[in-house]
């Protein structure tokens, strides 16, 4: 491990060693003013550029190598490429299926109420109303509390003996007997998604709101004055203005939702029978409750290679180059 870091910290120094004499070499060549602000701004990311590479740069080729090999912390001493046995161990796993439908329908679902609901949310607190400020802080409450605290909190009340939900459930008599909802495949999925709704919710509020408070007031007196409806209005001013906003909230959301696994590993610990697992609590489990880090690097390949595709063709479908500015 250790020559392999000192290896890639070579590797970064020669680059930086090399990039450094050619930029000396056409400095000589060329001294004019110009030339010289022109490359002033890769001068000054170059340190922020080599800090990246070096935290992020080395975690992710030894994670690629690691995928191609037989890496198991309980067998230390039988370290060595396999190939592409990993990749053929997890497609072949008889429920990676199910956790990838579990990824899709969790990230459609959450996502996708997040937006409507953080949308409906902006739009309401753009409009001037007494205790508007009092109202915002506690809507935004949700985005301060960590994932771990929220994770515990829908744990507790969604416990299937002495949890609060059943009980206000009972009272209200919309169920007879108590519902076992981490228990029972499909319901522990859908406690995860609540979860994740209500975590992520202020995200896309706060995002919009600040969006929303940018469009100027006389665009909206002229369509007034012109007649335009709510409805119109709305479609041909509003979410032309907030369209990159939309985009770019929607993008990263989708790949930190994707990403995470805390909600799932405190709430439901990815049962019953792998039936609330995604990719990245799989990942997770394989990792350090398996110990088969080659395989969980190989799971880590799969998702990082999906998200690039999604990013691509979200921002192809989108036109976000188009849209305007952010």
């Amino acid at each position: 491990m250790l020559w392999q870091i000192a290896l890639y910290i070579l590797l970064v120094v020669i680059l930086f060693a090399a990039g450094f004499r050619l930029l000396r070499k056409h400095e000589k060549k060329n001294r004019q003013l110009q030339i010289s602000k022109k490359l002033e701004p890769y001068l000054f990311i170059m340190p922020a550029f080599l800090l990246l590479l070096l935290a992020f740069g080395y975690p992710l080729v030894n994670s690629v190598l690691m995928s191609f090999q037989n890496y198991k912390l309980i067998e230390p001493g039988k370290v060595y490429f396999n190939n592409f046995a990993n990749f053929k161990n997890l497609f072949s796993d008889r429920d990676i299926g199910l956790i990838m439908r579990n990824s899709f329908v969790y990230v459609i679902a959450s996502v996708g109420m997040q937006f409507l609901l953080g949308l409906i949310l902006s739009l309401a607190l753009k409009k001037k109303f007494r205790g508007r400020g009092v109202y915002q802080a506690i809507v935004f409450l949700p985005w301060a509390f960590s994932a771990f605290v929220i994770g515990l909190m829908f744990r507790w009340s969604f416990n299937g003996e002495y949890g609060v939900v059943n009980d206000l459930l009972i009272k209200l008599g919309l169920i007879t007997e108590k519902i076992a909802w981490l228990g029972t495949p499909g319901l522990s999925l859908l406690v995860v998604i609540l979860a994740m709704i209500w975590m992520g919710v202020p995200f896309f509020a706060i995002m919009y709101l600040a969006a929303l408070q940018s469009i100027p007031e006389d665009v909206y007196e002229a369509a007034d004055i012109d007649g335009c409806g709510a409805v119109r209005r709305f479609f041909a001013i509003t979410f032309p203005y907030i369209k990159p906003t939309v985009i770019m909230t929607l993008l990263l959301r989708t790949i930190w939702v994707f990403n995470s696994f805390d909600l799932i590993v405190v709430i439901t610990g990815g049962g019953p029978a792998n039936h609330s697992q995604t990719l990245p609590s799989y990942m997770y489990t394989r990792a350090f409750s398996g110990y088969d880090f080659g395989l969980a690097s190989a799971l880590g390949v799969v998702l990082m290679v999906i998200l690039a595709v999604y990013a691509v063709i979200f921002l192809q479908v989108t036109k976000y180059n188009k849209a305007g500015d952010f």
